[in-house]
């Protein structure tokens, strides 16, 4: 790998410690790796020729986890390690039950790839989606350690596609073999000389398909949706643009939409922020949780316009209630499309609900899936999100014609893993 690309890495890992006392994120990404090689060491015996798993954050780890799954099925004695890259990905699945351990990725460099190689010693390698760093690559490589990339999908504006490209050019040609989401993603490689892979389709079709066939009630979720004769939406991730554009939107509708609202990152200050944008009257989960653990005759609630269940909006202060609460909605609002990009259309689309979105999504191949089978929506101002929601709160027939939409997208593109694990098993016997 030429000096330039390491050189890359080494000043983006600097300018993230660099970063601590001004960002939560950064902090938490170097507070988190405290301990790491202690840690691993006391596991090390443990992990011998196991399956490592990594990934970016949780939905990559979503991602990956239906393949795992069917691994482990077949091999139920074999160790499993799981790492990732982000500490949000890492609190939200260190207590994952499947994993003989749970871990931090350490930076990318040629003597952390090795010390790390020499305590996991891992049979098989999968890394899911987007993660690519230099070092790690060519060490499994050098070892004949088998890498599979999970779910990979490519665009032209990629560095692997430029004539700058050829130390990212190397980096895929150390894996054993790719499994690619598309078409597209087939074409681009083998534009640069890449055959060894398979277009599989997206894990993750798999995973919300089996989340939403397990059919799961939360109990607070059906409470609120049962509390009144009314449809109500769900918006799924949220930022302040989108709640701000929720609340433009709904500012006058007759009636105003119930809603319940899950904020990206459900912290105080989040959460609080959500419930000041919404219409009135707002409960929290939390609140809720109370309340259905407590005896009936603790409640204090006999009358609707007393009973919380009642409010017009319910946020939801508690994180990973979401891919299952989408059940408990008639359509969803997902988002991020007004930021970095949108979250995860599928968990909603999976359960039948229409989804709607802003207009950032050119990297998510199944925004454009979703608009064209007619269970997706795109808005661009809070004019198109009223409007939307009135077409699809105010007809039922046409709400009933978008949610067979996104149910029927979902199961039509369920199957990757298996096309995938046939492969992996054969590498490792």
């Amino acid at each position: 790998m030429p000096l330039l690309l390491d050189i890359g890495v080494a000043l983006y890992h600097g300018a993230i410690r660099a970063a601590v006392p001004f960002s939560p994120k950064a902090r938490a990404w170097v507070e988190g790796r405290r301990g790491l090689w202690q840690r691993l060491e006391e596991k090390s015996a443990a992990l011998h020729g196991c399956v490592w798993m990594h990934c970016a954050s949780v939905g990559e780890f979503e991602q990956g986890r239906p393949v795992l799954e069917v691994l482990l099925r077949e091999k139920p004695d074999m160790p499993v390690l799981v790492t990732f890259f982000s500490p949000s990905g890492y609190e939200a699945r260190k207590g994952f039950p499947l994993a003989t351990h749970v871990e931090y990725l350490p930076a990318d460099g040629p003597a952390n790839a090795q010390r790390f190689l020499d305590l996991v010693q891992p049979r098989v390698v999968l890394w899911v989606k987007y993660e690519f760093w230099p070092q790690w690559l060519l060490n499994l490589k050098a070892r004949g350690i088998p890498a599979f990339l999970i779910s990979g999908i490519f665009r032209p504006e990629q560095a692997f596609f430029k004539w700058y490209g050829a130390a990212h050019r190397g980096m895929l040609r150390c894996f054993a073999h790719l499994f690619v989401q598309d078409e597209r993603s087939r074409e681009l490689l083998a534009s640069i000389g890449v055959g060894n892979l398979t277009v599989s389709g997206d894990t993750r079709f798999d995973r919300v398909d089996a989340i939403a066939r397990a059919d799961e009630r939360l109990p607070i979720g059906a409470a609120y949706h049962r509390a009144m004769d009314a449809p109500v939406l769900i918006a799924g991730s949220t930022w302040p643009a989108d709640e701000d554009l929720l609340r433009e939107a709904f500012h006058g509708m007759r009636p105003t939409p119930r809603s319940i609202v899950v904020p990206h990152e459900p912290s105080e200050a989040a959460v609080q922020r959500a419930g000041m944008r919404m219409p009135a009257p707002v409960v929290r989960w939390s609140e809720l949780e109370r309340i259905i653990d407590s005896p009936p005759d603790a409640t204090g609630h006999s009358a609707p316009e007393q009973d919380p269940f009642f409010a017009r909006t319910l946020v939801v202060d508690r994180m990973g209630p979401l891919a299952r609460l989408y059940r408990h909605a008639d359509l969803a609002y997902v988002g991020g499309g007004f930021g970095d990009g949108i979250h995860s259309l599928l968990e909603a689309a999976a359960w039948g609900r229409p989804v709607i979105f802003g207009p950032r999504h050119a990297k998510f191949a199944e925004a454009a899936g979703l608009i064209e089978a007619g269970g997706g929506f795109e808005v661009r101002d809070a004019a198109q999100l009223r409007s939307v929601l009135e077409k699809l709160l105010g007809d039922r027939a046409a709400l009933e014609a978008a949610s067979a939409a996104a149910l029927g997208y979902v199961r039509e593109r369920v199957g990757a893993t298996g096309r995938i694990v046939a492969r992996i098993m054969a590498a490792i016997g």
